[in-house]
């Protein structure tokens, strides 16, 4: 967020940022990439070091993270999803940072866990 990346995000949509789970090994407890970036209207100019990803739709659960990000309330809305009994697909998974996600001591960050 320092060094200005989003700025430099070409075709951008908004200002919302996606931090998506994707190419599970297995399942959490093992490898699997993690990309953070924004909606963008098409992948035609990908600058260097950066990459461009489509995925496709699917079924989601949504669970809503809320409270302080800096206290850790987005992972600890993924520990209650790692316990659950949600059937998961582990084909992409995404947290959405969007305009109630602005305030980091009152946010809500909506988690979309893609399930069968």
């Amino acid at each position: 967020m320092s060094e200005g990346v989003l700025e430099k995000i070409p075709n951008k949509l908004d200002n919302t940022i996606y931090c998506i789970y994707t190419e599970y090994e297995k399942d959490h407890t093992k490898p699997y990439t993690t990309i953070l970036g924004c909606k963008v209207s098409t992948l035609n100019t990908i600058p260097n070091g950066m990459v461009g990803k489509t995925f496709e739709g699917g079924n989601y659960a949504k669970r809503i993270a809320k409270g302080n990000i800096l206290q850790g309330m987005v992972f600890n809305e993924w520990t209650k999803i790692w316990n659950s009994d949600l059937d998961r697909t582990f084909t992409a998974d995404f947290e959405v940072y969007g305009e109630k996600a602005q305030n980091p001591e009152n946010a809500e960050v909506d988690i979309f866990v893609a399930v069968k």
